[in-house]
């Protein structure tokens, strides 16, 4: 059963090495500086990928910066400010409910929402907004389980020295769980950064730099969609992938060198 198990996971490993290797491998060699720090020309047939950087930067950053503290928030209230009621079984149930939603589903909710009714238009904002919606439940059960997984003793002994529940929740609860916390952002952030068609709905796929937020805008995972969907460029299109692949193999990288930090000095 062990040899089994050490099989699936061998697999698991070489699924994931293929997959990069293979994007890296078509598209690496188109990743210059010029690729790098140029605006798109010929429609993306030509030129490099600077708008859409910024862009995936500017939506992710901003969903994250509006999903984080609400999640969190939220996850505090289930674990240190409720009991085991009916209200924190219907909060379960609908950020479980939503994490189920398929993400064209949002884009097509964010399109109406915020594009048509709040009168955002196909914009930065419109964009985040609608990624802060689809990665607040990954936000929230990771932060929730975090929480859940310190010791009460912590708790307990913070109470017996006269704490107050709110310097305990700020004191002793959150910086234990921190590793916890910005797992489940790095997840968010992951998930926000790769995805597709809830920002193509709402963010718009300009090829222009954005002067504010409420100008429409190109992610990464958009141009490699247009540029291969429409037959546009391949090697440019595999070049995108590449860069995307790289940023999110950094971010990880870095995210779980803080996590571990973090862990270190809390031992």
């Amino acid at each position: 059963m062990t040899a089994v198990f050490a099989s699936a996971a061998v697999a698991t490993v070489c699924v994931l090495v293929f997959v990069v290797a293979y994007i890296l491998g078509k598209g690496l060699h188109m990743v210059t500086p010029a690729f790098l720090t140029q605006a798109p020309r010929q429609m993306g047939r030509s030129g490099g990928i600077y708008p859409a950087i910024v862009g995936s930067v500017l939506v992710t950053g901003i969903a994250v910066l509006i999903a984080t503290p609400v999640g969190v928030a939220t996850a505090l209230y289930l674990t240190e400010y409720t009991r085991e009621d009916r209200l924190p079984r219907i909060v379960r149930f609908g950020t479980e409910s939503l994490a189920g939603i398929p993400s064209i589903i949002f884009g097509l909710f964010g399109f109406l929402f915020f594009v048509i009714y709040l009168g955002l238009g196909w914009s930065v904002l419109s964009g985040a907004l609608t990624l802060a919606a689809m990665i607040l439940p990954t936000i929230v059960r990771t932060s929730e389980e975090a929480i859940r997984a310190v010791p009460n003793a912590y708790r307990e002994i913070s109470y017996a020295l006269g704490s107050t529940r709110w310097q305990t929740v700020m004191g002793v609860v959150l910086p234990s769980a921190l590793p916890g916390i910005v797992t489940g952002i790095v997840l968010a952030i992951g998930r926000s950064i790769g995805e597709t068609a809830a920002v193509i709905f709402t963010a718009g796929a300009s090829l222009k730099l954005p002067g504010s937020l409420l100008d429409p805008v190109r992610t990464l995972p958009v141009h490699f969609y247009i540029l291969a969907r429409e037959g546009i460029s391949m090697d440019h299109a595999y070049g995108t992938a590449a860069v995307l692949i790289v940023l999110i193999l950094v971010i990880n990288v870095a995210a779980y060198s803080i996590v571990n930090r973090f862990a270190a000095r809390s031992r």
